[in-house]
């Protein structure tokens, strides 16, 4: 149905949708064009690549089920071979722990999980049956997907940041869920059209929000991560304070000397009285230190 001359229409939008999608797949090639220079992972996380290999593959095996859904196959074939060099890729450059990690949700979904699924849908139904049971399958594994950005969302409005919303990646989204939607629709396939609803709804969230922190300041999130970034912002009032009073130290004990002598007092030597006013000037650090600690992360 997907390349009927009876469907033009569903023809035009299944492609469309097919230039979309590709271009999502490729988003994440500056990410591990990174990981290679560095010959690290940096960080990064396996566990969006691994799903998107397993909801690639998922949909390949609905579309052969359901047969004559080539459109289907050809995004999902290619989503497969590219989500399979990431995860190859971060398999090679992450660390042990890392590897250990991805290794175990590979085995257990894309194997494990995926073939439970084939295993479930093959042996205990038959024709129609099948189709929609698998198509079930589809539609719940991508609501679950598309709820995933929750977190993001949620981490925008926390931080008043958008730093890990890219624009372009929820406009792509939103378009890819657009145009899936109404390629479903046309050849009226529920299970295709339906996720795309919820897809499009949270893709038009990400831009809205978006637009509305973009120019915000943002604030620091709470939990250890202020924390960490409070003790590194009170380390550098450290820094910038006992740079500005340590010109004084020689000046204040040149100054001492002469006028104990005059008094007949015993004269100190110039590495204690540098060692007293080091002293002082810490206290002053400390000071410094404490009050402008608070104010970490209030915008």
């Amino acid at each position: 149905m997907g390349f009927s001359l009876q469907h033009p229409w569903a023809f035009a939008f299944g492609l469309l949708g097919n230039v979309i999608s590709f271009m999502t797949f490729l988003a994440p090639i500056p990410t591990f064009y990174r990981i290679y220079k560095s010959k690290s992972t940096e960080g990064f996380q396996s566990v969006p690549y691994v799903v998107a290999l397993f909801s690639a593959m998922l949909w390949i095996f609905y579309a052969l089920i359901k047969s004559n859904e080539i459109l289907l196959i050809t995004i999902n074939v290619a989503g497969c071979v590219i989500e399979t060099i990431y995860v190859v890729m971060y398999f090679v450059y992450a660390d042990k722990k890392a590897k250990w990690f991805t290794a175990k949700i590979f085995l257990g979904l894309n194997v494990g999980f995926f073939g439970a699924i084939m295993l479930f849908t093959l042996l205990l139904f038959k024709g129609d049956k099948r189709i929609v049971t698998l198509g079930w399958i589809c539609v719940g594994f991508s609501v679950s997907v598309f709820v995933a950005p929750l977190s993001i969302i949620k981490r925008v409005i926390q931080t008043r940041s958008v730093e890990y919303m890219p624009f372009n990646l929820s406009l792509s989204l939103t378009l890819s869920a657009v145009v899936w939607f109404l390629y479903g629709l046309l050849i009226k396939d529920k299970y295709v059209a339906l996720p795309n609803v919820l897809g499009f709804t949270f893709g038009v969230v990400q831009m809205v929000l978006y637009v509305f922190y973009m120019n915000k300041t943002p604030v620091v999130a709470g939990g250890k991560d202020a924390g960490k970034l409070a003790t590194a912002t009170a380390d550098d009032h450290v820094l910038v304070n006992i740079a500005k009073l340590s010109p004084a130290l020689p000046e204040r004990s040149s100054e001492v000397h002469p006028v104990m002598r005059e008094m007949g007092l015993p004269a100190r030597s110039c590495a204690a009285e540098v060692a007293r006013a080091a002293a002082a000037n810490r206290d002053t650090v400390d000071v410094l230190v404490s009050r402008h600690s608070p104010a970490v992360g209030v915008a």
